[in-house]
């Protein structure tokens, strides 16, 4: 079984979109095996977001992604990442497909309701970044 990081953003849970989210999971076949509500610190944040240092728009990401709460949780099942990525859809909503969680909730490019890892390396360490071994429910 494959695991992934997604994250639901403080736009996502500020508009209560928490519970649609969810749904779109586990009625694909994705097990949630840890969940919590965080509200970063801006050095958490530029932590997390440290790949993205010397683009443009990593002074406004990070200032968002400390303007609220966001729920991090790890997602399990077979081929999780790219079906997160699939159910995700594109970054920037307005390209994303029709039913993706970007398409049908987010209002901005960078306010597009969650983030995903993008491969196994990736997600491993995202995962340890919100979660020790003892948060992890398996089965």
């Amino acid at each position: 079984m494959e695991r992934t990081l997604s994250i639901i953003k403080p736009d996502g849970v500020s508009r209560g979109l928490i519970g649609d989210v969810i749904k779109r999971f586990e009625t694909n076949d994705i097990k949630i095996i840890a969940l919590k509500m965080v509200h970063l610190t801006q050095a958490d944040a530029e932590k997390f977001y440290a790949v993205h240092k010397q683009r443009p728009f990593f002074t406004s990401l990070t200032e968002f992604m400390t303007s609220g709460p966001i729920v991090p949780m790890i997602l399990e099942g077979e081929n999780v990442i790219e079906k997160n990525r699939t159910l995700m859809g594109a970054t920037n909503f307005k390209e994303a497909a029709e039913g993706t969680i970007r398409r049908d909730f987010a209002t901005d490019i960078e306010k597009n309701i969650v983030h995903g890892s993008d491969a196994t390396e990736t997600a491993a360490e995202e995962i340890s970044f919100f979660f020790n071994q003892f948060e992890m429910n398996e089965r």
